[in-house]
Formats: structure tokens, C-alpha cells, sequence
């Protein structure tokens, strides 16, 4: 497994903006589709989106399409995800996940084998 640590999170005003980080090591970084969830408190965790290894490939939960953006950068080792216009419900924490399946577009957390921590992301109105 590749080991995942998020960073980025905060707090932002509603239509604010903020990226947020996933940095891996452990294995071949480039082996792996790579993904963001998030949970929200007395809610389960959800999809957000994924980058296929070579980054042509991106899905997005429909809530962020045109919002958010997902990226890849092999030579660091990270993913990123940027979060524009942002709303109160995007307040949850964001987990970054990673998969080494072809299934990993379906965005389903059995499909990822390797979670980090989290980190909070909070949308003030």
C-alpha cells in the first residue's frame, strides 16, 4: 500500500476558495488512480473525484462538477484538489484515497486501497 497525508484544510468563507494536498510515498505513485472523498458529520462518506494514473482520465460527483478540479503531479508525488466557489455543504472532511484497480472511475471506496487521515475543510456562510 501507498502511504497517503493530506494537508491543506481550513477554514474559508463561502465562495472562497482552497486546494488542498495529498502527498504519497511508499510505492510507485503512478501505479495508482487517485481520489477524493469526503465526510460530512452524521453523514457517509462520499465521492468526490478521481484522476486515472496518467491523469487523462477525471470524474467528478455531479454537486463539484465545474467547481472543483482534481490534478496529479507524478513528479512530487501529489494530488491536489481545488476547491472554487465553495458553499457551506462542502464543509466535511476531505480524504484522499488510492487505487490500483481499473474499477477506480466508479468511485466506490471498496475500490481504494490506501486512505489518509483527513483533513477539515469548513465553508463559514
Amino acid at each position: 500500500q501507498v502511504q497517503l497525508v493530506e494537508s491543506g484544510g481550513g477554514l474559508v468563507q463561502a465562495g472562497g476558495s482552497l486546494t488542498v494536498s495529498c502527498a504519497a510515498s511508499g510505492r510507485t505513485f503512478s501505479d495508482y488512480a487517485m481520489g477524493w472523498f469526503r465526510q460530512a458529520p452524521e453523514k457517509e462518506r462520499e465521492f468526490v473525484a478521481v484522476i486515472s494514473r496518467s491523469g487523462a482520465l477525471r470524474y467528478y460527483q455531479e454537486p463539484v462538477k465545474g467547481r472543483f478540479t482534481i490534478s496529479r503531479d507524478d513528479a512530487k508525488n501529489t494530488a491536489y484538489l481545488q476547491m472554487n466557489s465553495l458553499k457551506p455543504e462542502d464543509t466535511a472532511v476531505y480524504y484522499c484515497a488510492a487505487s490500483p484497480r481499473g474499477t477506480y472511475y466508479r468511485g466506490k471506496p471498496s475500490d481504494f486501497d490506501s486512505w489518509g487521515q483527513g483533513t477539515q475543510v469548513t465553508v463559514s456562510s
